[in-house]
């Protein structure tokens, strides 16, 4: 059984931890609760942490001008310069952190569609933003996993955030290792990688091919600024397609004519949408098996994370990016 790097991850204290929410709720998540045996979880409440208390008086974004102040309607208490400042701390203390998970819309946590109020008056929200706190973890983290929590009830996004948690988790703890566990890294997430991203892929190729010229130390440093770069694309079903051909042409020599046709044309049943990638991965992994290749069997790409935290439901879905 593969044995996987346990993520630490920043979340929002008020998701299963505390009932620290404005109106003294707890918030019970399934996808957290789940992956509490998985990962290290660092809880906090940025409304509590500057002193707002529970259950506490609401508060909301309101555009002034061109800026965004958080305010307390009912009591005009401006808590913008309070909350940017803890921010600013709370952010620069973290270590060893591969994600965050977010409370959604919530005006200090929130990643997007946090609404934004033209004053503390009743009335529409005239646009959507980040909360402060949450707006800033994507300025200064956006190279870590980062969701929030209602977002995670998708299959595909919930796919994206565990593969690029789990892949940084398993990076950092390599990386004091030197050199060379980086190298066995790599290999083990090359088709991973190419999914993602073929021209990263091809750059991390070159850098540790130059670890002569550049030495030990500058080539971790480069390989690093690459991982950071090689999950800003989302890995496409195109991608995915030329990854599994790819690893197929391995036995194509050793399969009958049927076999090919059929692989094939589950491929194409795949890029149709008609097949989940499950199917594909399957078919693969029968193969490497079935030849004993270690190599392929080895690869991350077919399970870049604990897969008990499948779902059943989920099951028919595959991992289409």
């Amino acid at each position: 059984m593969e044995a996987f790097a346990r993520p630490r991850v920043v979340v929002s204290k008020c998701l299963e931890f505390e009932a620290c929410r404005y109106n003294g709720d707890v918030i019970y998540n399934d996808v957290i609760k789940k992956l509490m045996d998985y990962v290290d979880f660092v809880p906090v409440c940025p409304e509590v942490e500057i002193g707002l208390g529970t259950p506490r008086e609401t508060i909301r974004i309101v555009k002034k001008g061109e800026d965004h102040f958080l305010l307390q309607p009912s009591t005009q208490r401006d808590i913008t310069n309070e909350m940017r400042t803890f921010s600013d701390g709370y952010l620069a203390g973290i270590i060893d952190t591969d994600g965050f998970i977010l409370k959604t819309r919530s005006p200090s946590c929130g990643l997007k569609e946090v609404k934004v109020y033209a004053s503390t008056e009743k009335g529409p929200a005239i646009g959507h933003s980040s909360g402060l706190f949450g707006g800033r973890v994507a300025e200064l983290y956006s190279h870590l996993a980062i969701e929030e929590e209602g977002r995670l009830n998708n299959f595909t996004i919930r796919d994206r955030f565990y593969t690029k948690l789990f892949t940084l988790a398993a990076f950092r703890n390599i990386l004091p290792q030197g050199l060379q566990a980086i190298k066995s890294f790599h290999e083990k997430n090359q088709f991973l990688f190419m999914a993602y991203s073929n021209p990263t892929l091809k750059v991390m190729n070159r850098i540790l091919k130059k670890e002569q010229e550049n030495g030990e130390e500058r080539t971790i440093q480069l390989y690093a600024k690459a991982m950071n770069k090689l999950f800003n694309r989302t890995a496409r079903s195109d991608s995915n397609r030329k990854v599994a051909y790819e690893i197929f042409k391995k036995f194509q020599p050793h399969l009958s004519a049927k076999e090919i046709a059929f692989f094939e044309e589950l491929l194409q049943k795949y890029a149709n949408k008609k097949e989940p990638f499950s199917s594909v991965a399957t078919i693969l992994k029968s193969h490497a098996i079935r030849f004993e290749d270690s190599e392929i069997l080895g690869q991350t790409f077919f399970a870049p994370y604990p897969e008990i935290l499948l779902e059943i439901s989920d099951s028919g879905k595959g991992r289409d990016y």
